[in-house]
C-alpha cells in the first residue's frame, strides 16, 4: 500500500535523463551493499553484532499445519528472494554482496514446543538473536507448537535483507508457495524482472559521481544543505532522565488508538487541505513536541519506500531511505496552517529523497554523539494496512506481537490506518534509558487528544 512517500517518490521519478533505466543486467560474483545496507553494515562493524535491526515476524497459524510443506516453502522463498541468502566481504573497508546458492544458504525450520505461557518470552528470545552478516543467511525461521492445529510461525530476518514494504511481499509469496507444496507442486512464479544487485548497481548510476556538480546526488545534497541549515541539533524532549554519554538502545513499547470519528475527521480535514494523513499526523506530532517543550523549529525522520521504478514491487529487500523533515510551529498557527506549511515541507523532501541520509550527514556533519541519532531524535511513520499475510487456504493465520526490547530513537510514532469507518492503532517505541512506560504512555495519549481536537475544530490553536 503506497504511502505518500512512496507515491511522492513514483511521480519525480518518471522517465529522462536523470533516470537511468533498471534492468537485469548480467553479473556473476560479488557487487557493492546497496547504500543502505552499506550504513546498516558499518553499524554492526562499529558497534558488534545486535538484535537492534533485526525484523521479527510472528505468524500464529490454526488449522492442520502440513510442516513439511511449509519447510519447503520457506526453501522456495529464499531462493527466489536473493537478499534472503546474501552475506557480506570487506565489511569493514567497502562492503559487497555475495550471494550464496539456495543450499549453502542453510534456512531451516527448527520445530520448537511451546505453552500459552512461554511463547512470548520464547519469540523474544528468537527475536534476539545475532545474525553474523559475513557469514549467516539474514533469515531464520522457527516453528513454535501450541497444541495439535495450534502453531506459530517466528520468522527473523535481519534489516539488511527486509524493509517493511518487503514483509507482505515475503508472506505472500510464502503462503502462496506453501499452497503449491500442498498440491505436491512447485510454485509456478514468474521470473522477477531484476536482481536487488541490479538496483544497487542501479543507485550508484542514477546518483551519479559526487564530483560532478550537474549530477543528480550533488543536486539533491544542495536541497538538503539549504533546508536543514541552522536545524537543531537536538530535540528538548520532557525525558524521566538525564541523557547517557552512550546510548544503549535498550526500548520499550506503548500502543495508542485514534477512535473511527477521529480518523474520519482527519480524513476530512486532509481532503480539505489536499494533504494526505501523512502529513495531518505529522503536523500533529509537531504541535505536540512544541507543547512539551521541543521548541518552534521541529525536526523528525520518517522512512521512504525507495521502490522508485515499478520493477522493484515485487522484490524483498532493503530498499528504504530516510529523508528529515522539519516543520515549523512558530507564530501560533491555526492547526489548518500548520498542515498547510507542513504539506509544502513535506512535498519538497520527498522530491528529494534518493540521496541516502548518510550522505546528508556527511555532508552537514554535525556534532556526533554516541548518546543520540544524528539530525533527528524523533521518527513517524504512516502506514495503509491491509490483508498482507497472504492466502493460506484453510489456515486460518494472524499475526502475532513480537517484543524486541529494542529502540532506535529517543521515540518512534508509528501509525496504521486502517480502512474508512474503522481506528487507526498506533505505537510509540521509546528508548528506556530516557523514558519510563508510564511517560510515554501519557505522551501517546496526549497525541491522540491533540487529534481528536483538531479534527473537531481545524482553525484551532
Amino acid at each position: 500500500h503506497p504511502t505518500v512517500a512512496e507515491l511522492a517518490g513514483r511521480l519525480h521519478e518518471g522517465a529522462g535523463p536523470d533516470r537511468p533505466a533498471l534492468e537485469r543486467l548480467a553479473h556473476d560474483g560479488e557487487v557493492p551493499a546497496s547504500f543502505a545496507q552499506q550504513r546498516l553494515v558499518f553499524d554492526v562493524v562499529a558497534n558488534g553484532p545486535s538484535p537492534l535491526y533485526n525484523v521479527p515476524i510472528a505468524l500464529r497459524i490454526s488449522g492442520e499445519l502440513d510442516v513439511a510443506a511449509l519447510g519447503a516453502a520457506l526453501g522456495d522463498v529464499v531462493a527466489r528472494h536473493e537478499p534472503l541468502r546474501t552475506v557480506f566481504v570487506d565489511l569493514d573497508a567497502a562492503p559487497a554482496q555475495r550471494v550464496l546458492d539456495p543450499a549453502q544458504a542453510g534456512v531451516d525450520l527448527a520445530m520448537v514446543p511451546t505453552t500459552a505461557e512461554t511463547l512470548a518470552a520464547d519469540l523474544a528470545a528468537e527475536a534476539g538473536h545475532c545474525f553474523d552478516l559475513a557469514s549467516e543467511a539474514p533469515v531464520r525461521a522457527c516453528l513454535l507448537r501450541l497444541g495439535a492445529g495450534e502453531h506459530v510461525l517466528s520468522l527473523l530476518v535481519h534489516h539488511v535483507a527486509v524493509d517493511e514494504w518487503s514483509t507482505p511481499r515475503l508472506l505472500g509469496d510464502l503462503a502462496g508457495a506453501y499452497r503449491a507444496r500442498r498440491r505436491g507442486e512447485a510454485p509456478a512464479w514468474p521470473p522477477l524482472p531484476v536482481r536487488y544487485a541490479d538496483y544497487a548497481l542501479w543507485q550508484r548510476r542514477l546518483l551519479g559521481s559526487p564530483e560532478d556538480p550537474d549530477s543528480l546526488g550533488s543536486r539533491q545534497l544542495a536541497f538538503w544543505t539549504e533546508a536543514l541549515q541552522g536545524a537543531p541539533e537536538q530535540l528538548q524532549l520532557p525525558a524521566d532522565r538525564p541523557r547517557p554519554a552512550v546510548a544503549s538502545r535498550r526500548g520499550g513499547v506503548v500502543d495508542f488508538t485514534v477512535p473511527p470519528e477521529v480518523h474520519a475527521g482527519l480524513r476530512a480535514l486532509a481532503r480539505r487541505a489536499g494533504a494526505t494523513m501523512f502529513m495531518v499526523l505529522h503536523a500533529g506530532l509537531a504541535a505536540l513536541l512544541t507543547r512539551l517543550g521541543a521548541g518552534t523549529d521541529v525536526v523528525v525522520g520518517t522512512p521512504v519506500a525507495g521502490r522508485a521504478d515499478q520493477a522493484l514491487d515485487e522484490l524483498v529487500g532493503f530498499f528504504v531511505n530516510t529523508v528529515v523533515l522539519r516543520a515549523d510551529t512558530s507564530g501560533d498557527p491555526g492547526f489548518a496552517e500548520l498542515v498547510a506549511r507542513v504539506r509544502r515541507v513535506d512535498l519538497a523532501a520527498f522530491d528529494h529523497q534518493d540521496l541516502p541520509f548518510e550522505r546528508v550527514v556527511e555532508a552537514l556533519n554535525p556534532r556526533r554523539s554516541p548518546s543520540r541519532h544524528p539530525l533527528f531524535q524523533v521518527m513517524l511513520t504512516h502506514q495503509v494496512t491491509g490483508d498482507d499475510l497472504g492466502d493460506w487456504g484453510e489456515l486460518a493465520v494472524r499475526p502475532e506481537a513480537v517484543g524486541t526490547g529494542t529502540a532506535k530513537f529517543d521515540l518512534a510514532f508509528a501509525v496504521c490506518e486502517d480502512p474508512p469507518g474503522e481506528a487507526m492503532n498506533g505505537t510509540v517505541e521509546y528508548r528506556a534509558d530516557l523514558f519510563d512506560a508510564g511517560t510515554v504512555d501519557a505522551l501517546a495519549e496526549r497525541f491522540v487528544r491533540l487529534l481528536s481536537q483538531v479534527a473537531a475544530e481545524p482553525d484551532r490553536r
